[in-house]
């Protein structure tokens, strides 16, 4: 675990390690759906939250973060095929919903990297339409200072906290967690 620069907020970050680890769980017998719950119930009464990163994938890893999950934040971007996944994804949490973990709930379809272009525009309408209600009102920007922010080994907020998507990203913790 790694502390930041953003007060009360630690991170663990992947590791190219973890490659091989849904092959591993691909095989695996016993529970291997809750191995990330287990390891997580044993810490998470010291923090307020628990934020899980997941590949834009549904393998086993995906699964794992679910099965240990209260709440899923589906992030959407413009396009065609992007929207056509959630399909998938809509499945797959109630495959975890049926089988692995009842309270699971989905918290919201966040869409990023919005452009003024038409297909972000009905991108967004359409996921809204479809999606009535469980799409938050936050929309995060295209923006090169995500990119450079990583590319720096720093989150958004320390290194441009004024950028337009540090901006939003702010707006979506306050209608997230209601903070």
């Amino acid at each position: 675990m790694q502390p930041t620069s953003v007060p009360n907020l630690a991170i663990v970050p992947s590791h190219i390690l973890l490659a091989s680890t849904d092959v591993e769980l691909t095989t695996a017998i016993d529970h291997r759906e809750a191995r990330l719950k287990n390891e997580l119930d044993k810490i998470k009464d010291k923090f307020d939250f628990v934020i899980i990163d997941c590949p834009p994938t549904l393998s086993w890893l995906t699964l794992n973060a679910f099965t240990a999950s209260d709440k899923i934040f589906v992030i959407v971007s413009p396009g065609y095929f992007e929207l056509d996944s959630i399909v998938q994804i809509s499945k797959t949490i109630d495959q975890v919903k049926a089988n692995f973990n009842a309270a699971l709930q989905l918290a919201g379809f966040l869409f990023t990297m919005s452009d003024p272009t038409v297909n972000s525009k009905t991108s967004l309408q359409i996921l809204r339409q479809t999606y009535t209600g469980a799409v938050f009102n936050t929309v995060v920007p295209r923006n090169t200072d995500l990119r450079d922010a990583h590319f720096e080994k720093k989150d958004i907020f320390s290194y441009n906290p004024n950028a337009a998507s540090a901006q939003a990203y702010s707006k979506l913790i306050e209608e997230a967690f209601n903070l």
